[in-house]
């Protein structure tokens, strides 16, 4: 299954200093009301609602599903979030708790966050998964194959990953925070695309620094150059770190300005978060209501 064209993907060199000052300046658009509130609504409905404990259990599935379903309760016409994502052993509960919504259950795999097991156990983590009702599939790659310079069975990997998806998406976590350099950033990114991807992600979220503007930027634009060399879309998935509505539009406003208005819906962008819900609620609140209510006026969970 190996890619014919691996060779092909050559190692581009990135400026970081210029990736880092482009990415500064999204962070100073002025976003008002109107657009703010459009905004917000938008970042909800791009929400990955998500659970990787070990600590998870049915109960503290069911109730993150509960909320996934019931965030509008407070504030009319808000969107449902995106998705819920949860380990593979708790997909059946998720799939049953969200049945009859258009929320998707996203499931993690191969062997997440770590990805240190032999191919058979990943394949077998994900086929378990998708068997289990999965709508879409966040994998890790191994970044001990890819330090070690091994391209072609990262490639490799996720092709076959990919292929034990069926109809499910494929996200593909790089774990940005250990490729170290934009330079690997963006050849993970361009591994990952070439092997399938339908979307690349940058983060586990168990390991610091997660997703940052500029890590995301510099895959954002390996999404671009894949797109205006072949047209075929990717996603593109910030998770970790993401936990205020101030961010978040940030990160829309770079989307924006960096891919187009045709990567401004869920299909093609996620945020994975936690606690970010929580924040956009607030937010959207004290907008209505011109009252900013403490954290604790909606559920953690």
């Amino acid at each position: 299954m190996k890619n014919k064209n691996i060779q092909d993907i050559q190692i581009k060199k990135i400026d970081q200093t210029a990736v880092v000052e482009r990415a500064a300046r999204f962070q100073k658009r002025s976003i008002k009301k109107q657009a703010k509130e459009w905004g917000l609504k938008k970042v909800l409905s791009m929400i990955d609602l998500t659970t990787l404990e070990g600590k998870d259990t049915p109960s503290k599935v069911k109730q993150m599903c509960y909320k996934a379903k019931h965030l509008h309760d407070r504030i009319a016409d808000l969107p449902t979030v995106a998705a819920v994502c949860v380990y593979p052993s708790m997909v059946a509960v998720a799939k049953k708790e969200i049945e009859g919504t258009d929320i998707k259950v996203a499931s993690v795999s191969t062997a997440f966050p770590s990805g240190q097991a032999p191919l058979e156990v990943k394949i077998a983590d994900t086929k378990y998964a998708v068997d289990q009702g999965a709508d879409e599939i966040d994998m890790v790659i191994s970044r001990g194959k890819f330090h070690n310079g091994d391209y072609n069975y990262v490639f490799d990997e996720i092709a076959k990953i990919k292929e034990v998806c069926g109809s499910a998406r494929l996200k593909v976590i790089l774990e940005t925070g250990e490729l170290g350099t934009f330079d690997k950033v963006r050849h993970a990114s361009d591994i990952a695309i070439a092997a399938g991807a339908d979307f690349i992600k940058t983060s586990t979220g168990k390991i610091k620094p997660a997703a940052t503007l500029p890590v995301t930027l510099v895959m954002l634009e390996a999404i671009k150059d894949h797109f205006y060399n072949t047209g075929k879309m990717v996603g593109m998935k910030p998770a970790g770190g993401i936990s205020n509505a101030k961010l978040a539009l940030h990160y829309l406003v770079m989307l924006n300005e960096t891919l187009g208005e045709d990567w401004m819906t869920n299909t093609w962008f996620r945020f994975g978060a936690s606690s970010l819900a929580n924040d956009v609620l607030l937010q959207l609140e004290k907008m209505r209501t011109g009252v900013y209510y403490s954290k604790d006026y909606i559920s953690i969970d």
